[in-house]
């Protein structure tokens, strides 16, 4: 008779066939009941709906832990609204062009269109759910498909969606409107439906990015077929910005749009720029003390078990692999001294950027550095492969306890070097140190280490506007956690600069750096 762990391996191979086959979403008869049954109990599937399940990322994941469940919804509700509707459906207009432009932020509600829907909402795990509305669909050369999810196209979804879009996604609005390429893209659909007030509304937000000639063509065109339009802009604002036409990912115009109109509320939440400090040597002295508290905060914040103890033996050099067993296999204190080499590199750049040089710059040549530094103890220890010293990640990553999906991972190529531009030409120091934070975080680069790299990151342009080296404390992890949601879902970068503004103020203040455990 087979053995527990052998009839699991059994229902495993059976998962794992599904796997290859490409199955996302798990239907009841895509297995017996028997490999249901064991899979479910041992945390490889979990139930979704009556008669349908999903693959989590791990078996170990807490009761209640929502990664998995947004990790995988969107292919969850490709299988599912295929296996309900099938080619007869798409996603709402708005819904696809926030998908268009790179927002890939897990709905609280999710709209699909479908002739054969019933104007029912279906519950889904988390608090999210799916509403299916009765509706006519695009023509066929305006439905677009992106990995299984049916869209309406740019041109369809412009020409579709609600005014209100513009105002309340301006963002996702702009950066959908920089991927047409002339006006003929839209212009088919305004004259074959003679949609005259849509007509105006988009050559007023053709405008309100730059693009004139667009907006222009619409107007001549829709008067020419005697048409008579009124141009209104949709938008809010207007911004002082030129965004290029057809970047390779629309993921970079979005960090554009943010970066420009996320600065303006940094101002009203950050202290003023103390300016450079007359001694350098005192500053890095200041880094070099409060190393201690830095190392043990951050690496807490990732979920690292990294005492005191432990960190001065890997700063005094106590730490020694080669000749002690257990500082060989302590996955922790791979970890802690990875941490060290890269504070020093870090520590460098801070020392370039205090004696003149571009902060941006700066963060643009040396970040790969850090990055290699903080992994390197744990590749020559064989935890992690040397493919893993890269650079950037060559696959998805979703993160914990987060509604936002970073951008994937052929997008992070176009996204980072047009983060350093931006990063370079700012000349605020306040939003270099909450946007240079912030934006890292939400490309989310590398498949492990993003958040310490943002600090590290963090650090060095404070340290380009005269700030103190600033820790951002284990006891406010929730805090910190909930202000960049709030930045990378709701696009209010206003919680996370009052979150570092206060932290920076109280380091330029001179208060303590937060308190390390003695044990």
């Amino acid at each position: 008779m087979a053995s527990p762990h052998e009839k699991l391996a059994e229902s495993l191979e059976a998962l794992r066939a599904l796997q290859d086959r490409g199955v996302v979403a798990v239907r009841s008869g895509d297995l017996t009941r028997r490999h249901r049954e064991r899979l479910v109990k041992n945390g490889f599937l979990r139930k979704v709906m009556k008669g349908w399940y999903y693959i989590p990322g791990r078996p170990d994941e807490a009761t209640g832990e929502n990664r998995v469940w947004y990790a995988s919804f969107w292919g969850f509700c490709a299988a599912y609204l295929k296996e309900r509707f099938g080619a007869n459906w798409s996603l709402s207009p708005e819904q696809s062009l926030l998908l268009h432009a790179g927002n890939m932020t897990v709905p609280r509600q999710l709209l699909v269109r479908s002739p054969m829907a019933r104007n029912k909402i279906t519950t889904l795990p988390h608090d999210t759910s799916l509403l299916d509305t009765r509706a006519t669909l695009p023509e066929a050369g305006q439905i677009a498909e992106k990995d299984g999810l049916r869209l309406f196209s740019v041109p369809a979804g412009l020409v579709s969606c609600r005014s209100g879009f513009f105002r309340q996604n301006a963002t996702d609005a702009r950066a959908a409107l920089s991927m047409v390429r002339n006006a003929s893209d839209v212009l088919a659909l305004l004259l074959e439906g003679g949609h005259t007030t849509v007509a105006g509304r988009l050559a007023g937000a053709f405008r309100n990015i730059g693009r004139d000639r667009i907006a222009d063509d619409i107007v001549r065109t829709m008067q020419t077929a005697d048409y008579n339009i009124r141009e209104k802009d949709p938008f809010e604002d207007t911004i002082n910005l030129i965004l290029p036409v057809r970047e390779q990912s629309p993921c970079v115009n979005r960090i554009r749009l943010m970066w420009q109109q996320m600065r303006e509320p940094i101002f009203k939440q950050f202290p003023s720029a103390p300016g450079w400090p007359s001694d350098i040597a005192a500053y890095l002295k200041a880094a070099d003390d409060i190393y201690v508290s830095d190392a043990y905060h951050s690496l807490s914040i990732e979920g690292y078990r990294v005492s005191p103890v432990l960190i001065e033996r890997v700063r005094s050099g106590k730490w020694n692999p080669d000749e002690n067993e257990d500082d060989r296999e302590h996955r922790n204190a791979l970890i802690a001294r990875g941490y060290w080499q890269a504070y020093q590199a870090v520590r460098e750049s801070v020392r370039k950027v205090l004696e003149g040089a571009n902060p941006g710059a700066v963060g643009d040549d040396d970040h790969g550095a850090w990055y290699r530094e903080m992994f390197g103890p744990s590749v020559t220890a064989g935890l992690l492969r040397t493919a893993d010293l890269a650079g950037y990640r060559n696959g998805q990553v979703y993160i914990r306890r987060s509604m936002h999906v970073p951008p994937r991972h052929e997008a992070v190529q176009d996204c980072m070097p047009a983060f350093f531009d931006l990063l370079r030409e700012e000349p605020e120091p306040s939003v270099r140190v909450v946007l240079g934070h912030f934006v890292l975080v939400y490309i989310h680069p590398y498949m492990d280490g993003n958040g310490r790299m943002g600090r590290f990151l963090m650090n060095v342009m404070l340290a380009g506007g005269g700030y103190p080296w600033t820790v951002i404390p284990l006891e406010k992890r929730d805090d910190y956690m909930a202000a960049l949601e709030s930045a990378s879902v709701e696009q209010d970068i206003a919680p996370f600069a009052m979150f570092l503004g206060r932290l920076v103020s109280d380091s330029l203040e001179g208060k303590p750096a937060p308190q390390v455990p003695t044990s």
